[in-house]
């Protein structure tokens, strides 16, 4: 089977959407799929690999900084590339539904092609960066557009979570949304099943971490701010690990808290590469999820296949909550004080914490990226075999 995946930028670093892709892509060719991308050239390593179909970057006025800022950039939508990679594929799968996507659909109509997708995004990521993530308004007009300019004009679609489904659903796309995870790459459980000697030591930093982009929707101020009610912020280190457009803001709010004795351990702000991110999750007594705009939420999940216990933001535009194995492990998007009192629960029971966090190690093999991609190729085939008696 050949299939086509397009999206703007696979080789983009610290942004969720183009590491699931690679990951998804690889395991596709794995399992013996013939895939090839469409996407702007690598710009980070320009002699390094390239997609297939490599095409120009498309620099957007004003706005290419916010853009940048985000890990991301836009593909040209222009030039022989696009047909001659639709005329190759047995199936187009889009991406992101952008210029670039809708310049390959049109192309797909024309020659006959079977369309589908993975929503990877909500509106609110791109209008929190405008201040508008909470604007029900320009947010629901947008979904709107998505569904029936590329949504609607897809077989299928698959929903990384029931929350983006149940999302889809209320909006009436015509496509057949199915939820099936992104997927996580198995990934060896490093920490010991035994806890360190030093584990019960009162005078021990307590390791706490929160992995995500830097951006409003993360909302890592509500674990800035946690700190204030937390009875353990003075042996709390924090641990920010990744990039994003708030970085300065952020790590101004946390040295704050160190500055006014809030927190005696200095906060820390790092990008990390994959070894780095597992060492640091097996090693955490926490990992945080604050986001209120998220479709899965893949680097919490990546933290808890080293056996640490998550607390996780519930909120409506956020599937992440799902992973959670009950009410102590989950609190309101938002709400620094009861994310303080769960970190306090779980930092008062630390042999408890410790069994829990092998049974979310345990969970997450079931989000094995082999099973998503079993069900990605029996996805394709169904649209290639509708597609023949259209």
């Amino acid at each position: 089977m050949k299939i086509l995946f397009v999206l703007n930028n696979i080789f983009s670093h610290g942004n969720g959407l183009a590491t699931s892709a690679r990951a998804t892509v690889k395991e596709l060719r794995k399992a013996r799929q013939e895939v090839r991308v469409l996407s702007c050239e690598n710009l980070l390593e320009p002699q390094g690999p390239q997609p297939d179909y490599k095409q120009k970057e498309f620099v957007i006025p004003i706005f290419q900084p916010l853009v940048k800022a985000h890990g991301y950039c836009f593909a040209r939508w222009t030039g022989p590339n696009i047909e001659e990679a639709v005329r190759w594929a047995d199936v187009v799968h889009i991406e992101e539904p952008f210029f670039i996507e809708h310049a390959t659909m049109n192309w797909a109509k024309k020659l006959g092609k079977p369309l589908t997708a993975t929503y990877h995004m909500h509106p609110e990521n791109m209008f929190f960066s405008l201040g508008m993530g909470d604007w029900s308004l320009p947010n629901n007009a947008m979904l709107r557009y998505w569904v029936r300019v590329f949504l609607n004009k897809c077989s299928y679609v698959q929903c990384p979570t029931e929350n983006v489904r149940e999302r889809l659903n209320s909006f009436h796309v015509k496509a057949n949304c199915i939820t099936i995870s992104n997927g996580l790459a198995p990934d060896k459980c490093i920490r010991p099943v035994t806890p360190p000697n030093d584990y019960l030591d009162d005078n021990r930093p307590l390791e706490v971490i929160y992995i995500g982009r830097l951006s409003g929707e993360k909302d890592h101020p509500t674990l800035i701010n946690a700190m204030r009610y937390s009875k353990y912020a003075n042996r709390i280190r924090l641990h920010f690990a990744g990039l994003g457009p708030n970085l300065k803001k952020y790590k101004r709010m946390a040295e704050k808290l160190y500055e006014e004795g809030t927190v005696k351990h200095k906060p820390v702000f790092d990008f990390f590469n994959r070894d780095q991110l597992r060492e640091m999750a097996a090693h955490a007594d926490l990992a945080i999820h604050c986001a209120t705009i998220e479709v899965e939420g893949l680097s919490i999940m990546e933290a808890m296949q080293q056996a640490v216990v998550p607390v996780i933001a519930t909120a409506k535009c956020s599937g992440t909550s799902t992973y959670a194995l009950d009410d102590r492990s989950k609190f309101p998007a938002k709400d620094p004080i009861t994310l303080a009192a769960r970190i306090d629960y779980w930092l008062d029971h630390p042999q408890e914490r410790w069994e829990m966090g092998f049974k979310y190690a345990e969970l997450m093999e079931k989000y094995d990226i082999a099973n998503s991609a079993k069900r990605l190729i029996e996805m394709f085939e169904k649209a290639i075999e509708e597609n023949k008696t259209k």
